[in-house]
């Protein structure tokens, strides 16, 4: 089963990866009308709830600088971002940095029973199965918004 996680994971985090790469730096900081964020929000946002589903950010990780809570994590939006906002480039590699991290997780630790249920997920397997599936959730909002933003830009 934790093969089929960490292929998964993998799987996912490549397209999301190349598919942030793929995005012009004009686009990124673009909140195109009907969305609720920008591309680069979302890129923090996917850094920041796998760092907390997977290493109990910001109270058991240190990868990540603390404040990513308040720029990137649920009910958080670019418009009331104040201070340093890492770039889309950073977060790019901390997210490559995270992959890495996240492939040394030992196999026993997705049969672990999570103190509280989380949205209906009982152990640790099925919260990394979670986190998958919200990676891939932004992956289609960004491929959504970079359409929309491309077709604005262009008229």
């Amino acid at each position: 089963m934790s093969e089929l996680l960490f292929k998964g994971y993998e799987v996912a985090r490549r397209y999301f990866v190349k598919t942030v790469e793929s995005l012009d730096e004009s686009m990124v900081d673009v909140q195109p009308e009907g969305f609720n964020n920008t591309l680069h929000w979302h890129v923090g946002h996917v850094l920041t709830v796998a760092e907390q589903f997977m290493f109990g950010f910001p109270k058991k990780s240190a990868h990540l600088p603390a404040n990513y809570v308040e720029l990137f994590g649920n009910g958080t939006k670019p418009a009331d971002w104040q201070g340093e906002v890492p770039s889309v480039k950073v977060l790019v590699e901390q997210l490559k940095e995270q992959l890495g991290r996240i492939k040394e997780i030992p196999v026993e630790s997705f049969d672990a029973k999570l103190k509280t249920p989380f949205l209906g997920q009982e152990t640790f397997g099925e919260l990394t199965s979670f986190a998958i599936f919200h990676e891939s959730q932004h992956l289609g909002q960004i491929q959504a918004m970079k359409r929309v933003i491309k077709a604005v830009l262009v008229k």
